[in-house]
């Protein structure tokens, strides 16, 4: 019987969809990812042999493996099908290492889609496996286990037990805090701008900007200064001194690379670059089309690469030219440049087969799936499309010593906007409407109506926050991570706690500015921008085979092993106060509760006390007149899950705990309890009878100690909205006083 060739790819996805385009004499399996690493347990890397690693078989993966063991020792030759990148390279490494088939008969097979094409393409010229492309993984899994596993214990000692710390997502919490201060330290500037609404001898009305004031660029500081100009144009002449017209083109954007895809995906669907990633690679690995089965829909989702096969380019233009017209297709398929570095083998984003429409597609896909298809897809086509073509004026306008422009454009030609347009930057959007603003038919020398003058207060603004689609962009410009890594590092520097998504964007922790604030003094080689985007340049360097890669790594741990017993030395959080109980000083640690004081001699002294901020920037307290039932030491205000509570500064000697108390008395009479704040399960603040389950009274508005002056009521309740306090008003029946906020705070 002869014998089948084992094919071994990383998805089990992949599986069924690679299998039905090759004959019988191959099986395919999947490795589901890696099958050793590291070990968990120690460093895993020998420092003293050359940083030697030590792979151990993944405790998972033992059963796979097993599997594979079995179906390779009926095989008498192995394809290595795993992803066409670094990591997929080094797990097919990994694999050629436990499968041993026959000596030599170990192949690598890459494609950058899975169809039938391009799987019997890669099957018929089969390669090697790189084992420079191995090395280069091997390096950065390296870097990332003597970094981890150094820093980590380091921050438990320092800062907060559990805590840990990576190479790149490190400086990507940098980059978030730096952005986080500046905002903080950022001093707003009032500006004045002065619009005039005018009409000409020709419809429609239109809008001008003054532009200058007796030959010098305008300068309004203040509304003093818009004023005067205001005043100076009273009974004024206005005419056209000047008439500029031209032709704009604005070109289609590149097909998708990882980056521009996680940042449109972000900006137009509002999508995680890992929820991005989780589609992208659904929508490659294959989705079952009915009768057609499973079919892999776009190419590799992990490349810099924006090259296009010549295939996918003539299908494109068949599309373009049937559906649309030859009007819109350029004389020659355009050609996109990588950028520097990029893996020119790969292909970009794009549909396996352009034939293959969204809409047509709706039924078999998720609506979250359709969504990134639809965005893949028409970028793509776009791509291959003529540039619009815009009509421009600009009219200068004389007033007295000012003056005033008016810029306006037309769409002429579609041009691949016809098809897709992509999102700007939020900071484009004003020079966008104006340039895209309306202005009539104008002749040199023609008077114009002035209907009115409209004066605009501005204040200049922070720097924004970063949304995740911002960080991918400004993490590719500066050279930290890969295509691969991305979307890794948006997931896990919030997994960590160290920053937090809200409506797109991203905010540091408190315990994020804290770690950072702590790592960047005492490691600014790893923690420095420039030193980490030249270490992805030596990770390239070892792919291209110019740099070995234990000397790599020999360079970096010799700065970092420095670094390190520097940082070991240091004692941060010094508060200048003594522990009562030792003498020794006390040091300011972070707990999950926020900061509080710990005493330099623990283990062999266990003092703490509370003290310092929380997660929301809060000051932690003791709470006047309350102490632990069960210890007699003082109650402290703490923050939980729930919000805030009391608990016994004895934690975690002792773990009373109770709801915080407004010290307001129950209204229900004969009740005796106090109004304490709790938490509903989605974390809305309400206000219960301490007595519950016996009492039930409850308020969902913040009870304050202000007696009714109406009616004598013991508390009022103040309402909300938007984090503002609108008005105090007395809840009880029959009464109906209400005030203001302005006046209550007055």
């Amino acid at each position: 019987m002869a014998k089948r060739s084992l094919v071994v790819v990383e998805s089990p996805t992949k599986v069924k969809t690679i299998q039905k385009y090759l004959d019988s004499k191959y099986i395919v399996k999947a490795s589901m990812g890696h099958i050793r690493d590291l070990p968990k347990s120690r460093l895993g890397v020998d420092l003293k042999k050359g940083f030697k690693p030590e792979y151990r078989i993944l405790p998972a993966k033992r059963k796979v493996l097993d599997e594979l063991k079995k179906a390779a020792e009926k095989a008498d030759a192995l394809y290595v099908a795993t992803d066409p990148d670094r990591e997929g390279e080094a797990i097919g490494w990994h694999l050629a290492q436990e499968l041993r088939v026959n000596g030599r008969k170990v192949y690598r097979v890459m494609f950058n889609e899975i169809t039938a094409r391009a799987i019997k393409a890669a099957f018929a010229n089969p390669g090697r496996i790189d084992q420079r492309k191995v090395d280069a993984q091997q390096a950065r899994r390296i870097l990332d286990r003597l970094v981890g596993y150094n820093l980590s214990p380091l921050l438990w000692k320092k800062v907060q037990r559990g805590l840990s710390a990576g190479r790149v997502q490190s400086v990507a919490v940098r980059l978030i805090a730096d952005r986080e201060r500046e905002i903080q330290a950022f001093v707003s500037v009032e500006y004045w701008t002065l619009h005039a609404r005018l009409r000409g001898q020709n419809p429609p009305e239109f809008v001008a900007t003054l532009k200058e004031v007796q030959g010098n660029k305008a300068d309004l500081p203040s509304e003093a200064d818009v004023h005067a100009v205001v005043v100076a144009l009273e009974g004024r002449r206005w005419t056209v001194k000047a008439v500029t017209r031209g032709e704009r083109k604005r070109n289609p954007a590149p097909p998708f690379i990882t980056s521009t895809l996680q940042q449109e995906a972000g900006r137009k669907l509002h999508f995680s670059a890992k929820k991005t990633m989780l589609l992208a690679q659904q929508l490659y690995e294959g989705i079952e089309l009915g009768a057609e089965g499973s079919v892999g829909l776009i190419t590799y989702m992990r490349t810099d690469s924006v090259q296009v096969s010549r295939e996918a380019q003539a299908e494109a233009r068949e599309w373009i030219g049937a559906r649309l017209g030859a009007e819109y297709l350029p004389a020659s398929p355009p050609v996109y440049r990588s950028k520097k570095g990029a893996e020119e083998a790969h292909e970009a984003i794009r549909p396996s087969a352009v034939g293959r429409e969204p809409k047509a597609l709706a039924r078999f896909l998720n609506k979250d799936q359709v969504a990134l298809y639809r965005l893949i897809w028409e970028r793509f086509v776009a791509s291959q499309m003529l540039p619009a073509i815009y009509d421009t004026v600009a009219a200068d306008i004389q007033a007295g010593d000012c003056l005033f422009r008016a810029q306006g454009s037309t769409l002429k030609f579609r041009g691949f906007t016809a098809v897709y347009v992509e999102s700007r930057e939020e900071s484009d959007s004003t020079a966008e409407e104006e340039s895209e603003a309306i202005v009539p038919p104008l002749t040199v020398g023609e008077e114009l109506a002035l209907l009115g003058l409209d004066p605009r207060q501005h204040f200049t603004q922070p720097p924004p926050r970063y949304t995740e689609a911002s960080l991918v962009k400004l993490l590719e410009e500066r050279g930290i991570g890969r295509p691969s890594t991305y979307a890794q590092i948006m997931s896990t520097i919030q997994e960590r706690g160290y920053a937090k998504r809200e409506k797109g964007t991203l905010y540091p922790t408190e315990l994020g500015l804290h770690v950072n604030d702590f790592l960047v003094p005492l490691f600014p080689g790893i923690m420095d921008v420039e030193f980490t985007a030249q270490m992805e340049e030596s990770l390239d360097k070892i792919e291209e085979g110019d740099v070995p890669w234990a000397t790599t790594i020999q360079r970096f741990y010799k700065r970092f092993e420095k670094e390190l017993k520097e940082a070991g030395k240091s004692e941060p959080g010094a508060t200048g106060q003594a522990c009562p109980q030792c003498g020794r000083p006390l040091l300011e640690r972070w707990g999950r509760y926020g900061k509080f004081l710990a005493c330099s001699g623990y283990p062999d002294c266990k003092y703490t006390q509370n003290g310092g901020g929380n997660e929301r920037g809060r000051t932690a307290e003791v709470v006047p007149g309350q102490v632990c039932e069960q210890c007699g030491k003082p109650m402290v205000i703490k923050e939980g899950r729930y919000g805030k509570f009391m608990a016994c500064q004895g934690f975690p000697g002792c773990k009373n705990t109770k709801p915080l108390t407004t010290g307001i008395a129950c209204p229900e009479d004969g009740c005796g309890g106090q109004l304490v704040e709790r938490r509903s399960r989605r974390g809305k603040a309400y206000y219960a009878c301490s007595n519950y389950p016996r009492c039930k009274f409850i308020l969902w508005q913040r009870p304050i100690p202000e007696s009714c002056p109406r009616c004598g009521a013991p508390f009022l309740v103040e309402r909300y909205a938007r984090g503002k306090r609108l008005a105090r008003h007395c809840v009880r029946n029959g009464c109906d006083y209400a005030k203001e906020a302005e006046a209550a705070a007055g």
